[in-house]
């Protein structure tokens, strides 16, 4: 299918098995995400070509690069894609100008779609072209590395927990320039990763593996509302919402999130108006109201209608999907409260939000 990923992969290994058919969208970010041994590089390394699934399938936007009922495989250095692993593995005897020359070499000129000089500008490492890289930082190695993968003019980009190896302060330095990638890039990219925060910021789809299924794919903000497989990002529930900067109130270091279904007030983090953003809300971050009540410190109250209602984990909690206006909530309350408020599908309520995190 033109305009789509099919991957339809069965790899057996001692004590695992991944059993995946997936159908991702051909452009920007699917994110596949799962617990250490869920399946998510071995799934990658199927569509690497670097792992034969027997009986597979394999198409990437129109073009079919295994199939094995018609014993077609294309061999991964035949397959026009680039693979960012967690280490950058950099040549150190070469500068990092002709680390990207080499990845660029790799294809002939008539067919580069992607020049040096954009993969160079849209990881912002101008300024590291001449040093060498045992002089580079690990965030500045990887985002040489990301470049390198790019200068292949890939038809999709495949990152393997690119930013695992680094501390918090060198992950927070890189997540700009993927969110660039995220924004810039015609191609699809397929990351994989366990850290919550970044599946938020950079996932459009999302694919949940757990021992070697899929139990969720999806659109991402689709996906993380759902309350008949609800997926915790980390320790909680909740939905990322997508709007842009609408207003910033400097006397409080805050900014209005403008998206479909309202508004919110979220702490400032320097980003100025029309810029497009993602906003993370938890489940526990909500709390419901029959009317709306001026005299709370809560900023966020948006009008909303009781969607669905399900079980939480523990039997005292419940979880609320909650439609305003078309953008969906998840809330967490207990189950005492929702029967006080006689809560059920269809009830028109008020939802409470405290001023979240951006995200990004």
């Amino acid at each position: 299918m033109s305009g789509s990923i099919h991957a339809r992969f069965r790899v057996v290994h001692d004590g695992f098995q991944l059993d995946v058919d997936l159908q991702l969208p051909g452009r920007g970010v699917s994110a596949l995400f799962g617990a250490s041994g869920s399946g998510k590089t071995t799934c990658l390394r199927a569509i690497a070509g670097l792992e034969h699934a027997p009986g597979g399938h394999l198409s990437v936007n129109g073009e079919v690069w295994q199939d094995d009922s018609r014993g077609l495989f294309v061999p991964v250095h035949q397959r026009p894609l680039g693979y960012v692993f967690q280490e950058a593995s950099l040549f150190p005897h070469l500068s990092i100008r002709r680390n990207l020359e080499y990845g660029m070499r790799r294809v002939p000129a008539d067919e580069r779609r992607v020049s040096l000089q954009h993969a160079v500008d849209l990881l912002g490492i101008a300024p590291l072209l001449d040093r060498m890289p045992d002089k580079l930082s690990g965030g500045e190695k990887q985002r040489v590395a990301i470049a390198r993968a790019l200068a292949t003019s890939p038809r999709i980009l495949l990152m393997d927990e690119p930013l695992a190896a680094l501390d918090l302060k060198r992950k927070q330095e890189i997540l700009p320039y993927l969110e660039r990638l995220h924004d810039e890039l015609e191609i699809p990219l397929i990351y994989v990763s366990h850290a919550p925060d970044e599946v938020a910021r950079l996932a459009d789809h999302l694919v949940v593996l757990e021992q070697g299924r899929t139990i969720a794919s999806g659109p991402l903000s689709e996906t993380l509302a759902r309350l008949d497989l609800p997926i915790r990002l980390g320790e909680d529930a909740g939905v990322v919402l997508e709007g842009e900067i609408a207003e910033l109130d400097a006397d409080w270091h805050l900014a209005r999130v403008a998206f479909a279904g309202g508004s919110l007030w979220v702490r400032d983090s320097g980003l100025p108006v029309g810029r497009h953003v993602r906003v993370r809300i938890l489940a526990r971050d909500i709390s419901i109201a029959l009317e709306p009540h001026a005299d709370s410190s809560i900023l966020n109250v948006l009008p909303a209608t009781v969607e669905e209602m399900a079980d939480d984990t523990h039997p005292a909690l419940a979880l609320v999907k909650l439609n305003a206006d078309g953008a969906r909530l998840v809330a967490r309350i207990t189950r005492r409260s929702a029967a006080r408020l006689g809560l059920r599908p269809g009830r028109a309520v008020w939802a409470q939000i405290k001023a979240v995190a951006l995200v990004g």
